[in-house]
């Protein structure tokens, strides 16, 4: 038998992934503690509740809603989950046992979230907040592309991703001895795929962070 080495963009995306799931193993509680209602960069629950506002007014009562990059499920899936039919789908073993715990009420996935499946047409709404900046950039508009056939017509999707274009590693990310890694493109690149794919785009948003930020995108699939 003989053995097919993977290709050098594959090994790549294997080893950013393991990173992101090692990481955040390692950092879950540092970067939101159950007992805080803020996170490590100083985001609200009271912050989240605003973004998610479109969708908890909008999408009728016990919809399904997808929950990507969920983490510990605090506070989204825990908001999202007062109303609505949640799944939650992560990358790390530690976000997704306390996420089990802290919403009883959801279902959560330990996934890769360019991996996992649903059907056509199965979620009402889908949110990815701060997340899809943890995906190999070239794996990132197909899973757009598979987010877009997930919802239903008229269904929403609630985006925060790069506001710049960035890929890198930190070392010793939140005072842990774990790398953590980060890829994404700029807010304009986005926007561009999201409308290519069929999206329609209702509100872009800049959420500052320190001395950069992030972009909050709005779309609805018509």
């Amino acid at each position: 038998m003989q053995l097919v080495e993977p290709s050098p963009d594959r090994t790549a995306s294997v080893r950013a992934k393991a990173l992101v799931r090692h990481g955040w193993n390692r950092v879950s509680r540092v970067y939101r503690s159950e007992e805080s209602v803020t996170d490590v960069f100083g985001h609200t629950h009271l912050e989240y509740h605003e973004w998610l506002v479109p969708v908890l007014r909008s999408i009728p009562l016990g919809s399904e809603v997808l929950d990507l990059g969920c983490g510990c499920g605090v506070p989204a899936a825990r908001l999202l989950a007062d109303r609505f039919r949640v799944t939650g789908v992560d990358i790390s073993d530690v976000q997704v046992r306390r996420a089990r715990r802290i919403v009883p009420a959801g279902k959560f996935l330990r996934a890769d979230m360019t991996q996992v499946t649903f059907p056509d047409e199965s979620f009402g709404a889908v949110v990815c907040l701060y997340a899809i900046i943890h995906v190999p950039l070239e794996e990132q508009r197909p899973l757009l592309e598979r987010v877009y056939r997930w919802l239903t017509p008229g269904g929403l999707f609630l985006l925060i991703a790069g506001e710049e274009a960035w890929t890198g590693e930190a070392e010793n990310w939140l005072g842990s001895n774990a790398k953590m890694y980060w890829s994404h493109a700029d807010a304009g690149t986005y926007l561009g795929w999201l409308r290519s794919i069929g999206f329609a785009i209702e509100r872009r948003t800049f959420v500052p962070e320190g001395t950069g930020g992030h972009a909050l995108i709005l779309a609805h699939k018509p």
